[in-house]
């Protein structure tokens, strides 16, 4: 369902049927667990999540690890500049 490396790939899938008899799937909760990062880094004006996870991982896809790691539900509430982020490893 999502693409190897998503935040959702390992998550398990409910079903429900709705009022019309449509069965619908869905992902359940995502729960992020802490998480401890191996690196920091200061961000400069205009730099954006996935640039620093290209720099960092090499993989701009894996912006969420980074985002996971300071507990932000959108990139850009810690793309701040002269903000220390935390920058966890690629796998965890």
């Amino acid at each position: 369902m999502f693409f190897k490396g998503s935040r959702y790939e390992n998550l398990p899938t409910a079903t429900y049927q709705d009022s019309t008899g449509r069965q619908v799937t869905y992902v359940t909760t995502r729960y992020i667990a802490p998480t401890t990062s191996f690196v920091t880094h200061s961000v400069v004006d205009g730099e954006r999540l996935d640039l620093v996870a290209q720099q960092a991982y090499r993989d701009p896809q894996r912006f969420w690890r980074i985002a996971d790691a300071n507990l932000a539900t959108w990139p850009p509430d810690i793309m701040v500049p002269g903000a220390v982020i935390d920058v966890p490893p690629s796998e965890g």
